[in-house]
C-alpha cells in the first residue's frame, strides 16, 4: 500500500512508523498478551508507558522541573475554559491578544468566569486575520490573572515567531498547532497547552505544561476533576485516562526524539514552508498567500486561486495526485496546506510539483 500526503489541519498525518509499530502491538503488547488499550491505567505495565511518554516529552521539549506535564482528556477548547477556573478569580481581568478564529474562541470560553480584556487585536473590517498586532500597541491590565496568546493560528495561517514579554501576569499559551515544531524557551511561560491531534499524537488527549506555582492559585469554585493541582497530583490519573491516545503521543514523541528532537525538526519546517510560500509568491498572483510575511505560519499555509470554479477542480486533481484534505476551513475558504512534523519534505515538494502542474494547465 502506498500512503498518500496527507495535509489535514486536524487529526493530522502521523509518522508512519509510529502507525506501524501500533499495529504490531495491537494485540499483543510487549509480550503481556493483551492490547496496551485492555491494560490497567494503575498497572505497572501502563504506568511505565505513562512516566516514559513525560519524561520524553520532557526531553523533547526541554521543560524545566518547576513545570508539571499533565495529560488530559478531551481537546484544548476544554482547556481554555478550565485556565479561567484553575487560575483567574471570580471575575478577575485576564488579556487576550486576538490574532485568529482560535483567539476569537478561547474568548468564548472564559467570558462566563473571567473579565475578558482584548489586550490587542488585528481582526480586520472584513472579519480576516492577516496580521499580528505590534507588542508595543497592546494595552495589558495592571491586574491581569494572565496574557493569553495563540501562539499559532491554524485557520488564518498566523503565526508569533517570538515570546512577546507581557511583564508581571504570566503568559499562557495555545500551542496546538505548533508545538514541539522548533526550541521554545517554556521558561518563559506560565503555562502551555496543546490538543495532540497536530504535533503530538491522536485525537482525544491534550498536554498542559504548567509553572508548579501556579497551581496554588485558588481560582474559582468547581469540581476536583476540573481542577489542574489534583491531576497534577495524581500523574495525570484522577480518573481514567484516555490510555491508547496516550500511548500513541508517547510513541509520537519517541519517534520526534530519534529523528533528532525538534531543533531537526525545526529544520524541515522550515525547509518545508520555504518550498511552498516560494511557489504561492512565484506563480505571478496564480496562487496568493494574504498573510503578512513576518508573521506567515510555518504549520499551516492558507491560499487561494483566482476563482472557485479552479478551486474546485485544484481540490478533485490534487486528490486524484495522492494529496489529501488541502480545502481550506469554512471560515476563509480556499485552500490549505498543513505541513506538521509528521509531514516530510517530500510532501511539500509533492504538493509544490502539483501546483507548477496545475498553473501551467489552468493558468
Amino acid at each position: 500500500m502506498t500512503r498518500a500526503y496527507n495535509f489535514s489541519a486536524g487529526p493530522a498525518t502521523l509518522p508512519e512508523a509510529v502507525l506501524r509499530q501500533a499495529q504490531a502491538e495491537m494485540l499483543d503488547w510487549n509480550g503481556t498478551g493483551a492490547s496496551i488499550v485492555e491494560l490497567s491505567h494503575r498497572g505497572a505495565e501502563f504506568m511505565a508507558v505513562a512516566a516514559q511518554a513525560e519524561a520524553d516529552l520532557r526531553a523533547l521539549m526541554s521543560i524545566p522541573d518547576d513545570y508539571a506535564v499533565l495529560f488530559l482528556a478531551g481537546g484544548a477548547t476544554t482547556q481554555q475554559a478550565l485556565i479561567a477556573l484553575n487560575f483567574a478569580s471570580p471575575g478577575q481581568v485576564a488579556d487576550y491578544v486576538v490574532t485568529g478564529h482560535w483567539s476569537k474562541t478561547a474568548i468564548r470560553q472564559v467570558r462566563p468566569y473571567v473579565d475578558v480584556h482584548v489586550a490587542a487585536s488585528s481582526e480586520e473590517p472584513d472579519g480576516g486575520f492577516r496580521s499580528i498586532p505590534p507588542r508595543a500597541q497592546w494595552q495589558l491590565s495592571d491586574d491581569a490573572a494572565y496574557v493569553h496568546i495563540t501562539a499559532n493560528e491554524t485557520i488564518h495561517g498566523v503565526e508569533f515567531r517570538d515570546t512577546p514579554d507581557v511583564g508581571a501576569a504570566p503568559l499562557f499559551a495555545d500551542f496546538s498547532s505548533s508545538i514541539a515544531s522548533e526550541p521554545v524557551d517554556v521558561s518563559k511561560y506560565g503555562l502551555i497547552y496543546a490538543g495532540a491531534q497536530k504535533n503530538l499524537g491522536p485525537v482525544g488527549i491534550s498536554v498542559l505544561v504548567v509553572r508548579r506555582d501556579l497551581l496554588e492559585r485558588a481560582g474559582q469554585p468547581r469540581a476536583d476533576i476540573f481542577t489542574y493541582a489534583s491531576h497534577a497530583a495524581r500523574d495525570s490519573m484522577l480518573n481514567t485516562p484516555p490510555t491508547w491516545n496516550w500511548y500513541l503521543l508517547g510513541l509520537t514523541v519517541r519517534w520526534m526524539l530519534e529523528q533528532g528532537g525538534v531543533e531537526e525538526f525545526a529544520r524541515r519546517n522550515a525547509a518545508k514552508s520555504a518550498l511552498v510560500y516560494g511557489a504561492i509568491d512565484g506563480s505571478g498572483g496564480f496562487y496568493r498567500n494574504e498573510v503578512a510575511p513576518a508573521v506567515r505560519s510555518r504549520m499551516n499555509i492558507p491560499f487561494f486561486l483566482p476563482d472557485d470554479t479552479l478551486t474546485t477542480r485544484f481540490l478533485s486533481e490534487s486528490k486524484a495526485a495522492g494529496l489529501l484534505a488541502l480545502k481550506g476551513h469554512k471560515a476563509v475558504g480556499g485552500l490549505r496546506a498543513s505541513l506538521y512534523n509528521a509531514m516530510p519534505v517530500e510532501g511539500a515538494q509533492a504538493l509544490v510539483d502539483f501546483m507548477a502542474d496545475f498553473q501551467r494547465r489552468n493558468g
